[in-house]
């Protein structure tokens, strides 16, 4: 079983952009591909856990979904394992949506990863609650809507993924001499 970093997307791995629809409007956090290769090449699975309401809403198509997706891949170089959305609109939602863990319950099943050896890592409460209902560490970045949820308990609170990361890789380099 591996470790893994659950990621949300809009906000933490990407600037926000409500909605977003158009791979024109994507732009990586500058440093996240290259903190996520090193955390792949320490053998780490990289999962992005990601609310999409505004595909169920019919604000975004899935052909938009997906071509923002890809973008976001090719900008991160290709660095995620495995990614999974919620189309859910409130208040009609299933244990998938976050804070529920569904998603993060399939990532488990489907990449084989070992949830105490795990973080969660968004700009939102609910990715923060999510974390926490898994059992695992979460971290809120100041990124995306991060300001606006300070203080709602995360582990750790991060200027950036970039920062975010780089306490998880020394956190647990630390606990691996330990």
């Amino acid at each position: 079983m591996r470790p893994a970093v659950f990621l949300d997307r809009d906000g933490t791995l990407m600037e926000e952009v409500n909605f977003c629809r158009d791979p024109a409007d994507v732009r990586a956090i500058p440093g996240a591909a290259g903190r996520l290769a090193h955390l792949r090449r320490l053998g780490w699975a990289i999962v992005i856990i990601t609310n999409q309401s505004g595909i169920g809403r019919g604000l975004i198509s899935m052909d938009e979904y997906e071509a923002v997706h890809a973008e976001l891949l090719r900008q991160l170089d290709y660095e995620i394992d495995g990614a999974y959305f919620c189309a859910d609109v409130p208040p009609n939602i299933t244990p998938r949506r976050k804070p529920g863990i569904g998603m993060i319950e399939e990532a488990v099943r489907d990449l084989g990863l070992d949830l105490r050896h795990a973080y969660f890592v968004g700009d939102k409460t609910i990715d923060v609650a999510c974390g926490h209902a898994a059992g695992i560490p979460a971290i809120l970045v100041h990124t995306g809507h991060g300001a606006d949820h300070l203080g709602c308990g995360a582990d750790l609170e991060a200027r950036d993924i970039v920062q975010a990361l780089d306490w998880i890789i020394a956190r647990e380099t630390i606990g691996s001499k330990a």
